[in-house]
C-alpha cells in the first residue's frame, strides 16, 4: 500500500541548482468519478484529546487567537477560539503520501491571515517511500496545494522540535526559506511557495547526527537547518527582509546571518559554541536575538545546555542561562524559547529534557537577567510550586499514578520543545509535550506570586497510533489498543475516557480480544518495560489483573480469547505461540505454528484457533494445542466472522480472500486488488451475515468500504476529505448498530463515522452521545415487528410540503440520491410516507434514514421509528442507493402521506 509517486521535477544546469515546481492541482480534495457506489458519512474522532508529541505551536501574528499546531505523525491543526478546539487540517492525506501527515514545520503569513505553509514528510530514511513537500493554503487550511521538494523531510525524526525550519518574510509574503535536513541546506521561494530553489550562497547544511553508528538511516541522518528569523526593521514593507538569521544543528558553527536579503552568509561572530541552538527567537523592539540550546538535537535526550542573549547593535554576547552549563546542577538543555511581545523584556524557557522530578518552566521579566521557576524545591523532597494542574478534561493525564515527592502527578510534562506565549495576550501561553498541549490564561499571576492554573487545551487534537479495536457486542461500544498510552474503555464516544487501561498499565497494547459468547471476558497483550505483558478482565475491559508469561517474551504480539472464554491463545513477540486453560497462570508452547504468527480464535467454536504465518494460515481444533498449515495467501491480516463457524476473511497485498471452511480453502475476491484490514458489524436488513467494513484498493481507489452482501458489492464510506493518510492497522463495525464502523489510524486517533442522516437498518438506536448531523425527535409512531415492520401513520389533515430530490454521484449502472422533506405546514406531521413512481427503470438496492419499498416503478419510503415527526417549518433526510440503465431522469409527482407533495 506504500506505493511511491513519481516525482516531477525541473533540473537546472546552471549554478547546480535545482527548480522544484508546484505539482499540477491541489493537494486539497477534488471530485473524482466513482468505481464503485458512495455513501456519505459523518467522520469524527472518538475523543480522546492528545495521546502524542506536539513539537510545534506557532501563534500567528496578523490575527489574534490563529493558532497552528504540528505534530509529528498526526498532521497539522488550527485552533477554533469559539468552540475551544483544534480543527485537523491534513485529513485529504491517503496512503499514497501518508508521509505528509509528518509535519516538520508550518508557519503562518505574519501579515496575511488567510495564508499558511506546511513543511511535510515524515521520515528522511526508506520508511517513507516518498520526498517531502511544502504545502500552500490560501483559505487557513482548509483547502491545499502542494510543491514536491527532491529531497525527503522528517516531521517524525530525531531534531524534529527544533525550529521553525520553514519561515515567511514579514516584509515581503512572497519570500519564504526552509531549512531542509540531509545536508540539503537552507532553500528559497520567491512566488509564495509555489517554486523554490537552494540557497547556493548558504555555507552550511549542518553536520550534528543523533547516532552516527545506527545503520538504519533514522539516527545517522543529518538534522540540517533548523530554524530562520527575520529582521524586519532591515527593511521596508514590500521589499525583502535584508537581516536574516539562520540556526544550523551544528555544535561549533550554529548560527549565520545574512544582511543583503540571504545574498550572502556570514557565520555570526563570537557565538557560544559545543551547543545547537533549537530556537532563536529576535525582540525586534529592543533588538536582542536570544538562543536556547542543547548539546542533542532532542526530543528524547539532552543533558547540557545554556540560553543566550545577542545584542544586534553591539555584536555582544551574554549568557543568560536560569541554570549555566558550567553548573553542577545542571542536567538539562534549554527548548521552548518565547517572547512576550506585549513585554519583550519577559521571557520563558524550558527544560529540553528533565525527566526527574520534572521538566521545570522558567520566567524572566528582565530580560534573562533574573529568573524564577515554575517549581522550586523547599525542604527535600518539598516542592513549591507557582502552578497549578487543572486535568478534569482529561484525566487520564494522571496515568493513575501515586508517586511518592518530590514527584506529583500530572506532570508538567516530557519532551518541551514548543512553549509560546501569545503575542496578542500577555495572559495565555501554550506548550507542547509528548502527550498532549497544556495551556494557561492567567499567567501574569506568576509575576504576582500567585499560582497560574494549568489545563490540557488539545480538544480536537487526536494523535494517538492505534493499533487494536473491538466492539464487544454488550458492555462498552469500543475498547482500544494503542501505542505510547495503551488504550482505553471508550463507554461514550464524545466524552474523553477517565483512565486508561491500568493493573497492569502497559506502554503500548498490541492486540485486544474478547470471547464472542461471553464478551465480559477480555484479554489484552501490549508492550512495558518488565512483565507482565498479558492482562484478563471478566468485566468487559472495566477492572484487570496480570497474567504470567512464558519464558523469552519481549513485548505483546497478537492473542485471542476462546468463544467461550475458556482458554487464550498468545503469540508474543520474543518467544513461541502458547495456549493457557483459564486466565494466563500457566502457558504451554503450541506445536505446529512459526513464533510470530498472528493469532486469531473462531468466534463459535471454543476449541479451534486460527494463525497466520509467511502467507500461510494454520489451523487448530484441540484449543491451541497444536496447529496445522493449511491454505496460502499473500495477506497480513486474518480475522473470523462472528457466528459463522470457520468463515475467514483474509486481507494484503494480494487482495481479498474467503475461507469458508476454516482455512483449508480459501478464494480471492474479484475486483480487490490490494488490502489493509478488515471487520465484521451489525449485519444490514437484519441479515444473518455480519456487514464487512475494509479498509481496500478497489478499481485504483483505496478507501473504506462497506458491503452487505458477502463482498458481492461494495460501497466506499469514506471520501477524499476523510483519508487519514496510512490508516486501517485497526478496523470493526459495531455489533449492535448497523452503519457504524470504527477506524483506527497511525497518528489522527480512532475514527466513527455513521451514515450521513442514519440508516434504515439500526436495529437499535445508537446508545452513544456523540454528536452527528441527524436530527432525532419524538415520535408518535406506533411500530409492530411480526417478521416484517409495519408502520402505522396517523390520519392528518393535506400537509403543504415540498420535497427536494437529488442525485448525490452517478456511475455507471448506479447512483446514490438524497430526498428532503420539508412540511410547510402550521401543524406538525406525525409519522410519514413519501411515495413517487420512475420512468425509467431505476432499481432502489438500500436506504438510509428511512424505509424504501419498491413495486414495478413504485416507490414508497417510510419514516424510522425515530425520526417519524417533522415539526411545522421542519425537515427531514433520507438517501438511497439505486441502479439505473439508459436514463436517470429525476421523478416527479411526489405524494406524502397519499396527498400531493410540490417538487423543489
Amino acid at each position: 500500500m506504500k506505493r511511491l509517486l513519481a516525482l516531477t521535477t525541473a533540473a537546472l544546469a546552471a549554478l547546480g541548482v535545482v527548480l522544484v515546481t508546484a505539482v499540477a492541482g491541489p493537494a486539497s480534495p477534488t471530485a473524482t468519478a466513482a468505481a464503485v457506489p458512495a455513501q456519505p458519512h459523518n467522520w469524527r474522532n472518538v475523543e480522546i484529546a492528545g495521546g502524542g508529541f506536539v513539537p510545534g505551536i506557532v501563534f500567528s501574528p496578523a490575527e489574534k487567537d490563529l493558532i497552528y499546531a504540528r505534530t509529528d505523525i498526526g498532521g497539522a491543526y488550527r485552533w477554533d477560539q469559539a468552540a475551544g478546539r483544534w480543527i485537523p487540517l491534513l485529513d485529504w492525506v491517503g496512503w499514497d503520501k501518508w508521509g505528509y501527515n509528518g509535519v516538520a514545520s508550518i508557519a503562518p503569513d505574519p501579515k496575511n491571515a488567510d495564508k499558511v505553509y506546511a513543511a511535510v514528510g515524515m521520515y528522511t530514511n526508506s520508511w517513507d517511500p516518498n520526498n517531502g513537500a511544502i504545502l500552500r493554503s490560501s483559505d487557513r487550511g482548509k483547502t491545499w496545494q502542494r510543491t514536491e521538494l527532491p529531497f525527503k523531510v522528517g516531521g517524525n525524526m530525531p531534531g524534529r522540535g527544533m525550529g521553525e525550519r520553514l519561515s515567511v518574510d514579514p516584509n515581503d509574503g512572497r519570500v519564504l526559506y526552509f531549512g531542509a535536513p540531509s545536508g540539503k541546506g537552507l532553500w528559497r521561494s520567491t512566488d509564495s511557495g509555489v517554486t523554490w530553489t537552494q540557497v547556493a550562497s548558504f555555507p552550511n547544511p549542518g553536520n550534528y547526527v543523533a547516532d552516527p553508528n545506527d545503520a538504519n538511516g533514522y539516527g545517522n541522518d543529518i538534522q540540517g537547518v533548523v530554524w530562520v528569523t527575520y529582521d524586519p526593521r532591515s527593511s521596508t514593507a514590500g521589499s525583502p527582509t535584508k537581516t536574516i538569521y539562520v540556526g544550523v544543528a551544528d555544535k561549533e558553527n550554529t548560527v549565520y546571518r545574512s544582511t543583503d536579503a540571504g545574498a550572502t552568509w556570514s557565520r555570526l561572530a563570537g557565538q557560544p559554541t559545543g551547543y545547537i541552538a533549537h530556537q532563536g527567537e529576535l525582540d525586534t523592539k529592543g533588538g536582542f536575538l536570544y538562543l536556547a540550546t542543547s548539546d542533542t538535537g532532542g526530543p528524547y535526550d539532552g543533558g547540557k545546555g545554556d540560553v543566550w542573549k545577542y545584542d544586534t547593535a553591539t555584536g555582544a554576547w551574554t549568557r543568560i542561562s536560569p541554570v549555566p552549563s558550567t553548573s553542577a546542577d545542571a542536567y538539562f538543555g534549554y527548548s521552548g524559547l518565547t517572547i512576550d511581545r506585549q513585554n519583550p523584556n519577559t521571557l520563558m524557557v524550558a527544560t529540553q529534557i528533565s525527566w526527574w522530578p520534572d521538566i521545570i518552566l522558567f520566567r524572566s521579566t528582565d530580560g534573562g537577567a533574573t529568573w524564577t521557576r515554575a517549581w522550586d524545591f523547599t525542604s527535600y523532597p518539598e516542592r513549591s510550586f507557582r502552578y497549578k494542574m487543572d486535568i478534569s478534561s482529561s484525566p487520564w493525564l494522571s496515568w493513575g499514578a501515586n508517586p511518592q515527592p518530590p514527584e506529583t502527578t500530572p506532570k508538567l510534562g516530557w519532551m518541551v520543545e514548543s512553549l509560546e506565549i501569545d503575542p496578542f495576550d500577555s495572559n495565555r501561553m501554550l506548550y507542547g509535550t509528548g502527550a498532549t498541549v497544556y495551556g494557561t490564561t492567567d499567567l501574569l499571576k506568576w509575576d504576582a506570586g500567585g499560582q497560574i492554573t494549568i489545563k490540557p487545551t488539545a480538544a480536537g487534537l487526536e494523535e494517538t497510533a492505534v493499533l487494536d479495536l473491538i466492539s464487544p457486542p454488550t458492555g462498552a461500544p469500543l475498547l482500544s489498543g494503542l501505542g505510547d498510552i495503551g488504550g482505553f474503555r471508550h463507554t461514550d464516544l464524545a466524552k474523553v475516557p477517565s483512565m486508561m487501561f491500568l493493573q497492569p498499565n502497559f506502554t503500548t497494547t498490541t492486540s485486544l480480544d474478547f470471547a464472542e459468547k461471553n464478551p465480559s471476558v477480555v484479554v489484552r497483550s501490549g508492550n512495558v518495560d518488565g512483565s507482565p505483558r498479558v492482562a484478563f478482565s471478566t468485566d468487559g475491559g472495566a477492572n484487570w489483573f496480570a497474567g504470567s508469561e512464558p519464558g523469552g517474551v519481549t513485548g505483546g504480539g497478537t492473542v485471542a480469547a476462546a468463544a467461550d472464554g475458556s482458554r487464550f491463545v498468545w503469540s508474543p513477540a520474543g518467544a513461541a505461540v502458547h495456549y493457557s486453560v483459564g486466565f494466563g497462570n500457566s502457558w504451554s508452547p503450541s506445536a505446529g505454528i512459526p513464533a510470530g504468527a498472528v493469532v486469531e480464535s473462531d468466534r463459535v467454536n471454543p476449541s479451534k484457533f486460527y494463525g497466520l504465518a509467511n502467507d500461510t494460515v494454520y489451523v487448530s481444533t484441540d484449543g491451541g494445542a497444536t496447529f496445522t498449515a493449511a491454505a496460502t495467501a499473500d495477506v497480513a491480516k486474518l480475522h473470523a466472522v462472528p457466528g459463522h463457524e470457520g468463515h475467514l476473511w483474509l486481507v494484503g497485498e494480494g487482495g481479498l480472500f474467503r475461507s469458508t471452511d476454516a482455512g483449508k480453502t480459501v478464494t480471492a475476491l474479484s475486483g480487490v486488488t490490494s488490502g489493509v484490514n478488515i471487520g465484521f458489524g451489525k449485519g444490514a436488513l437484519e441479515k444473518p451475515y455480519p456487514a464487512l467494513y475494509a479498509v481496500l484498493t478497489i478499481d485504483g481507489k483505496t478507501g473504506v468500504y462497506r458491503s452487505d452482501d458477502e463482498a458481492a458489492h461494495w460501497v466506499r464510506i469514506n471520501d477524499d476529505a476523510h483519508q487519514y493518510g496510512n490508516m486501517g492497522e485497526a478496523i470493526t463495525g459495531d455489533p449492535r448498530v448497523y452503519g457504524r464502523v470504527y477506524l483506527g489510524t497511525n497518528g489522527r486517533g480512532i475514527l466513527v463515522a455513521e451514515p450521513s442522516g442514519g440508516t434504515s437498518n439500526t436495529g437499535t438506536h445508537p446508545t452513544d452521545t456523540s454528536p452527528t448531523s441527524t436530527t432525532t425527535t419524538t415520535t408518535t409512531t406506533t411500530t409492530t415487528t411480526t417478521g416484517t415492520t409495519t408502520t402505522t401513520i396517523t390520519d392528518q389533515p393535506p400537509p403543504g410540503c415540498a420535497v427536494r430530490y437529488q442525485v448525490a454521484s452517478q456511475w455507471g449502472g448506479g447512483f446514490t440520491a438524497s430526498v428532503k422533506i420539508t412540511n410547510r405546514g402550521a401543524t406538525a406531521l406525525t409519522g410519514w410516507s413519501l411515495g413517487w413512481s420512475f420512468a425509467n427503470g431505476q432499481k432502489i438496492i438500500n436506504s438510509w434514514n428511512g424505509k424504501a419499498s419498491q413495486n414495478g416503478a413504485a416507490v414508497t419510503v417510510t419514516n424510522e421509528g425515530w425520526n417519524g415527526t417533522i415539526a411545522a417549518g421542519g425537515s427531514v433526510d433520507f438517501g438511497f442507493q439505486a441502479s439505473w440503465q439508459g436514463s436517470n431522469v429525476a421523478p416527479t409527482g411526489f405524494t406524502l402521506n397519499g396527498r400531493s407533495c410540490s417538487s423543489g
